[in-house]
């Protein structure tokens, strides 16, 4: 890795050919589809020499594993933008929310929730980016926080502070707004 960052090119099709038969047999038992193993193949390494050219590999770490890591994330992402998953969208006529509903709630309390629902969209339209997206991740997506750190590009940590902060944010938008966000 030192070799190729110092302008070693060889180096680096030394480390290809190492690893390219565990790095594809890996794709391939996931994927079950040559052209697409192929696809995130050839993703993976440009990833790969796209962190190395910006520093992002560390030496403390094991290099394969390193590229492995890479090749899952590239699949999951693969997976959540292209795989054609049924997806419950707000419309109209139906909202997530009335999926919750116990059916036990009288009309006056069902009209409270849907205000609720309706302002809580309002102020997760209000944080900053970043809170935002790890909110609707976690809550809207169902994602683990692994998930969520391993999509961004950041650590668990990082993760879990901007839900934190997102929380946080919410409550103060809620009082400032001064709208109250619990059902009676």
């Amino acid at each position: 890795v030192k070799n190729y960052l110092n302008g070693d090119n060889i180096s680096f099709e030394i480390l290809l050919t190492r690893h390219k038969s565990r790095i594809f047999a890996f794709i391939m038992s996931k994927i079950k589809n040559r052209d697409l193993s192929e696809d995130i193949f050839q993703d993976t390494f440009i990833k790969v020499i796209n962190s190395l050219q910006k520093g992002k590999y560390n030496e403390e770490g094991k290099f394969l594993p390193w590229m492995m890591r890479i090749a899952h994330n590239l699949m999951i992402d693969h997976f959540r933008k292209d795989v054609k998953m049924r997806k419950v969208r707000p419309t109209a006529e139906f909202d997530i929310f009335d999926v919750l509903d116990d059916g036990n709630k009288n009309q006056e309390e069902v009209m409270m929730q849907t205000q609720v629902h309706a302002d809580l969209k309002v102020l997760i339209e209000q944080l900053p980016k970043d809170q935002k997206e790890v909110l609707k991740m976690r809550y809207f997506e169902n994602l683990s926080f692994k998930q969520i750190s391993d999509s961004t590009e950041t650590s668990i940590n990082t993760a879990l502070g901007r839900m934190r902060y997102a929380l946080i944010n919410l409550r103060k938008l809620a009082e400032k707004q001064h709208i109250d966000l619990q059902v009676k």
